[in-house]
Order: structure tokens, then C-alpha cells, then sequence
């Protein structure tokens, strides 16, 4: 499931994004969708390709991965983003959810180390300041 009026665009300086074209009240998901889970092994292995950029941590020790299907990969990252994602190990899927309101033509973000206002710093270096 992903609300019909979310389209992909170029995001400055990140590639490609999520973006709406109509407003999105908080706490109002996005986004669901099946993951594809890979064991610590296949990770390693994972982890040499393009496809590390695009995998989440899986399980409660966080040692496997996950691909997300859908478009829930292509959400970009913020320090400040305004969704969140949520994992359910027993289902297989993530799920994305606003966490304040978002308005047409805005890119939506979710936090990279899990929680929407985690100021831990990531694994890249994130875009300049002032585009995020």
C-alpha cells in the first residue's frame, strides 16, 4: 500500500527521493510494504555491493538485513525527517508513517539510525547544510 499521491523525484544533491503532491497530516502512514529478508551471511556479502546503500538492519540483534520492497529504499535520510519507519520482524514488512504534517511539492525523510530524531551520525556524509 502507498498513498496514490507520492511520486518520485530527483532530491537535491541525493539522488533520487519520495515526494507528495498533496498535504499528509502526521501520524498518517505512507507506505507499507514486504521485505526481503537475508541472513548475517548474505550480508557480508551485501554489504560489498550498491545494494548496502538501500538495506535496512533485520532482526532484534540486527546482524541479517532486509530489502524493502516498494519505495520505502528510496527514502532519503534527514537528521530532521518528518516520517519514521517501522519494522515488523514477524510479518516481514516495514511500514512508513509522518510524524508531522507535510505539505505538497515536500520531500519526504526518515532517519536512517531508526528513530525520526536520532542525531547519531550515519555511515555517509549527508548532503550540504541548508538542503536538508
Amino acid at each position: 500500500m502507498r498513498l496514490p499521491f507520492l511520486y518520485i523525484e530527483q532530491s537535491p544533491e541525493r539522488g533520487r527521493g519520495v515526494f507528495t503532491a498533496e498535504a499528509i497530516p502526521a501520524d498518517t502512514v505512507v507506505e507499507t510494504a514486504p521485505v526481503i529478508v537475508m541472513s548475517p551471511e548474505e550480508r557480508v556479502l551485501l554489504d560489498q555491493t550498491l545494494l548496502h546503500d538501500y538495506i535496512f538492519e533485520w532482526g532484534f540483534d540486527n546482524r541479517g538485513c532486509a530489502v524493502a520492497l516498494g519505495w520505502i529504499s528510496l527514502y532519503n535520510h534527514s537528521a530532521t525527517a518528518n516520517c519514521e519507519y517501522f519494522m515488523d520482524f514477524e510479518e516481514e514488512s516495514m511500514f512508513i508513517k509522518t510524524v508531522r504534517p507535510v505539505e505538497p511539492g515536500e520531500e519526504l525523510f526518515v532517519n536512517y539510525n531508526g528513530s525520526f530524531d536520532n542525531g547519531d551520525p550515519v555511515w555517509f556524509t549527508p548532503a550540504a547544510p541548508g538542503s536538508d
